[in-house]
């Protein structure tokens, strides 16, 4: 086994590793929506740490499953349009605990 296929962090082989579940369990994530420039609504996903997941990946994955427009910047995920009611099973499937994630009506 070569060094490219074992985890730097936890020292397990790619394939077993759980950095990646264990940060995501350690993350406190808030779902709110602000009013913008005439009237639009956008949805704010924050707490992602973007040193532990790809937040442009999370963000393409979002956008996709809302059928939506939005971006990934300054730390948080913003999509245009209210979606609250739909990001807290997406976010439980992309593999974020369920206790761990905020929606703020």
């Amino acid at each position: 086994m070569t060094d490219d296929e074992i985890c730097p962090v936890c020292g397990l082989p790619k394939d077993l590793c759980v950095c990646g579940e264990i940060s995501k369990g350690e993350q406190k994530i808030k779902v709110f929506v602000e009013k913008r420039k005439w009237g639009r609504l956008m949805t704010i996903v924050d707490g992602v740490d973007e040193k532990e997941v790809d937040l442009n990946a999370l963000a393409t994955r979002l956008k996709t499953k809302c059928a939506c427009g939005g971006t990934a910047k300054d730390g948080h995920i913003e999509l245009q349009g209210d979606h609250r009611d739909k990001l807290k099973g997406i976010l439980v499937q992309e593999g974020f605990p369920e206790e761990n994630i905020d929606i703020i009506w």
